[in-house]
């Protein structure tokens, strides 16, 4: 028996009709690192039922943020391996390594020349932050940071003072643990990356590969980062310290502060073989780390660092908090990991000093806590606490990879040169691996996307406007979304209840309602089509309609060119969907809305993209396949994301090129049936409703 009309419904609406209609929510708030608060997100989740997709969830975004879903090739890393400094129990050998082909990963490594009992030792490798000159930092004796440090007992000896970063590395070879420090881009011995944070430069910015650079908008349309380029030489150098003879696989930790806190993060929620992780002074629900290499597109959207600390439970982790960005953490984010780990069934395994009294840092009193935790997690069986004492600050000389016999890159091996070589061999690689792995297409627009669809409870719909045509029925209004508390204006028209057949258009385009006739008007070609055949049409007004640029969130820059760093785009789409992913929201919202009225049901559901919306409407089939929708017309006019040369174009997607560009969201549409315009054949609003007639047959 045909179901009462879908208009009728929606006029008539008991459970979806309010009142009085609230003005739309526009614009919506952008979120951003600086002022944002990033709480735990997986409070409400069964732990330790549900905690395992929770998990895989936050890894799935690191990866995909980290231009690493699906993960390069596992490339030789042709490691070098020269010039040995010996120390009165430990010695420091010089380490170069390609991470890409081509790309280096410089750093030292620290072993001790006793071997410990039993011959294997933990594996320790130290991510650094953005201290001055990285992994050569010298702070001088007598200095003022010197005498600083130590007057206030932040420091014991004048050589922690002098150098911290070298002062962990000898103290854990002390201890009989073999310790890999390796540079941050464009620090120390890195130099081909010849600037940590750069920005856009127009001469790196080309569309095909071996033309651009980091931070040019194809890189972002590839996912392609210097916080990906760190990540994965994390990785690399976690790979190469497993190489190292003696070096026992099943303790391997990691620590690190401030930026190397973020690296920290990022590879206990990644490496499988981590044991153990120690990230300082980073682990907030604040700011969450303020440079490009701790930013990259889509990496805290729907989880914070917290977050990301978690998914390392419930394996031991220790953290610190200064009197900085990190200074709630004993009240906001500590006790959430506390209770992941306590309903883990290891509440030992997690634990945190707060000295709030002292300002950012890795100092001696915070390195001790790092001591104890690895004393007590790899059974070293040292007395506590583990002190450090005097050691000889190693020179710049005697650290550096770089020698006569092995000289630094120069000429098309560093800059912009090097950067188009590293993307290009990034991108071939890439698109080798998410041929073989098309599911991953699919999987990668989900999280580019950000959403699931509502639920029957989480909509409802207010009428503003409805007028009897004649031939067929208009009604305006707004759908409310509760869940994220979003409202979408739509036009629904549809014909009279005894001629309409069941099925419903849910069409898309930049014009609105204008693409089909407008509401004063009467209906257009197309859509007097859809209803002389039976068939009702809602039409959502997407979000900033008209809008020439995508909202943004610059970091304190005033470069009116936009090519400062702070103009990066990862400071924007790293805590905020793109425009397109509103729009698909909007999609979803009124799909929910007509899918789930208690009393009617739907025969069919049908998604129509024209006029400069096939793209959103191809995007909103690949998330809504398996939701209720029934098929899909998407007229493509030809687009493709890759033409786009600007992070701030409308219809900018970070990740759009990588994962298969406008054909590989087509394919990704399947099972669903769908139909494709404008690839081939000249596209439109008419051959779009002649397309959803074939459907709807």
């Amino acid at each position: 028996m045909k179901p009462i009309a879908l208009l009728t419904a929606w006029i008539a609406l008991v459970s979806f009709a309010h009142a009085a209609a609230p003005e739309p929510s526009y614009p919506r708030p952008l979120r951003d690192l600086t002022t944002s608060y990033f709480p735990f997100r997986g409070e409400g989740l069964a732990i330790p039922e549900g905690y395992a997709q929770r998990k895989q969830e936050v890894r799935d975004r690191i990866l995909l943020a980290a231009g690493l879903l699906p993960m390069p090739a596992r490339t030789p890393l042709n490691a070098v391996i020269h010039g040995r400094v010996e120390r009165d129990d430990y010695t420091i050998d010089r380490v170069f390594f390609e991470s890409f082909p081509g790309h280096y990963v410089c750093g030292n490594l620290y072993l001790p020349k006793t071997p410990p009992a039993g011959g294997r030792m933990p594996g320790i490798l130290c991510p650094h932050g953005h201290w001055a000159n990285g992994r050569f930092t010298d702070n001088q004796a007598g200095s003022a940071v010197t005498n600083e440090q130590l007057a206030i007992g932040a420091e014991r000896f004048e050589s922690g003072a002098r150098a911290p970063l070298q002062a962990r590395c000898v103290q854990l070879a002390r201890m009989g643990c073999a310790v890999f420090i390796y540079d941050m881009l464009g620090n120390a011995d890195s130099v081909q990356i010849t600037e940590h944070r750069s920005g856009r430069r127009p001469d790196l910015c080309g569309t095909e590969l071996g033309t651009f650079g980091l931070y040019s908008p194809m890189a972002d349309l590839r996912l392609e980062s210097n916080f990906g380029l760190q990540t994965w030489n994390g990785l690399r150098a976690f790979d190469f310290l497993l190489t190292v003879p003696g070096v026992d696989p099943t303790r391997m930790a990691c620590t690190g502060e401030s930026g190397g806190g973020t690296q920290t993060l990022m590879l206990a929620a990644l490496e499988d073989r981590l044991a153990a992780a120690f990230p300082c002074v980073m682990t907030s629900t604040a700011m969450q780390g303020g440079c490009t290499c701790e930013n990259s597109s889509y990496l805290r959207i729907n989880q914070g660092n917290i977050d990301i600390a978690a998914a390392f439970a419930p394996k031991p982790m220790g953290m610190t908090a200064a009197n900085d960005w990190t200074k709630e953490l004993a009240t906001k984010g500590f006790p959430d990991l506390k209770m992941v780990w306590t309903k883990l069934g290891k509440p030992d395994n997690v634990m945190a000093t707060f000295n709030t009294h002292w300002l950012h840092n890795y100092n001696h009193v915070s390195r001790t806590t790092m001591y104890g935790f690895m004393n007590k997690h790899f059974k070293l069986g040292f007395k506590e606490p583990v002190l450090e004492r005097e050691f000889l600050v190693s020179t710049t000389p005697e650290m550096t990879v770089w020698t006569p016999e092995h000289p630094k890159p120069d000429g098309d091996k560093v800059g912009g040169a090097h950067e188009k070589m590293l993307t290009k061999e990034w991108s071939e690689d890439s698109d080798k691996q998410v041929a073989a792995h098309p599911e991953l297409i699919s999987k990668a627009w989900e999280i580019m996307i950000g959403r699931a669809m509502p639920g029957g409870d989480d909509v409802s719909f207010d009428i503003t406007t409805k007028e009897d045509r004649g031939d067929y029925v208009l009604v305006k209004g707004i759908v409310h979304q509760a869940r994220d508390n979003e409202d979408v204006p739509c036009t629904f028209i549809g014909p009279k209840p005894d001629k309409w057949n069941g099925t419903a258009v849910l069409w898309l385009s930049s014009k609105g309602t204008d693409s089909l006739g407008g509401e004063a008007g009467p209906p257009s070609a197309a859509a007097k089509k859809l209803l002389d055949a039976g068939i009702a049409i809602a039409c959502p007004t997407l979000y900033l309609p008209g809008a020439t640029e995508q909202p943004m969130n610059p970091v304190k820059s005033k470069d009116a060119s936009r090519n400062d760093w702070q103009w990066a785009a990862c400071y924007t789409y790293g805590y905020n969907p793109s425009l397109l992913a509103h729009r698909v929201h909007d999609a979803m919202t009124v799909a929910a809305m007509m899918l789930h009225h208690p009393k009617h049901h739907l025969e069919k559901l049908i998604l129509a993209g024209s006029d400069g919306a096939g793209a959103i409407a191809a995007a909103a089939a690949v998330v809504m396949k398996n939701q209720g929708l029934n098929s899909a017309v998407i007229d493509t006019e030809g687009f493709r994301f890759a033409s786009l040369t600007d992070q701030w174009h409308p219809m900018f997607v970070p990740g759009a090129v990588k994962y298969g560009d406008v054909p590989g969201l087509l394919t990704a549409c399947a099972p669903l049936k769908w139909l494709a315009l404008g690839e081939k054949e000249q596209g439109g609003a008419d051959k779009v409703a002649d397309s959803v007639l074939k459907l709807a047959q």
